[in-house]
């Protein structure tokens, strides 16, 4: 379980074609002080696993699925490419985002940027399939960065960029066309299936 505060900017040191894999390298000397194999990391948002026996040169390596490269924005990345990046929560610190998985619900794109004094106001294509789960005000995860939803229209959001996020993040540096991960608020989703379930049991029947 993450967050969405991401502790480091990584870069992708290479791509290894594995056939139905690939395996990924980066640097990251921050995020790699305390991982060890087996470890969880979230790159854009993608929760990937450590597979060093050991983590030498501030640099780790995972191996990322064919499913995940096709579902996600990972497999558009190419070496020297910045991924934001995060360890796991620790139970008894502070969740200064929001609950994140690191389950990737849809792949999207950057549709528009709107600079301001001091943030910028980025539009996001919104695909269908998780449209339902957007809100104004409420919580979405775009890279792996924890942001508040500001407008939702039929199919496209935007959120609102400070100053850290736009330098801290790749969401500072990516431009109109660019993809993007999308994690939508998981308690959305629960709250939806307890409501599928409890509309079934009326519909049979069972207490209203």
């Amino acid at each position: 379980m993450f967050t969405g505060i991401v502790a480091e900017l990584g870069e992708v040191v290479s791509i290894d074609d594995l056939g139905d894999s690939v395996r990924l390298t980066v640097s990251a000397p921050v995020t790699t002080a305390d991982a060890h194999h087996g470890d969880s990391i979230a790159v854009n948002g993608v929760c990937l696993t450590v597979v060093d026996d050991e983590i030498r040169d501030g640099r780790f390596t995972a191996d990322v699925m064919a499913e995940t490269l096709r579902a996600t924005s990972l497999g558009a990345l190419t070496p020297g490419d910045r991924v934001n990046l995060e360890r796991p929560l620790l139970f008894g610190g502070r969740l200064d985002g929001h609950l994140v998985q690191g389950h990737v619900d849809a792949a999207t794109s950057i549709t528009d940027r709107i600079p301001g004094e001091r943030w910028e106001i980025v539009r996001f294509a919104l695909p269908a399939d998780v449209a339902r789960y957007v809100v104004a005000k409420g919580s979405i995860t775009v890279d792996g960065v924890s942001l508040t939803v500001v407008e939702v229209g039929d199919d496209w959001f935007t959120v609102s960029l400070i100053p850290t996020t736009l330098a801290a993040t790749t969401l500072g540096h990516k431009g109109i066309g660019d993809p993007v991960n999308l994690e939508v608020d998981v308690i959305a989703k629960y709250v939806e299936r307890l409501g599928q379930a409890a509309a079934a049991e009326h519909n049979n029947g069972g207490p209203a």
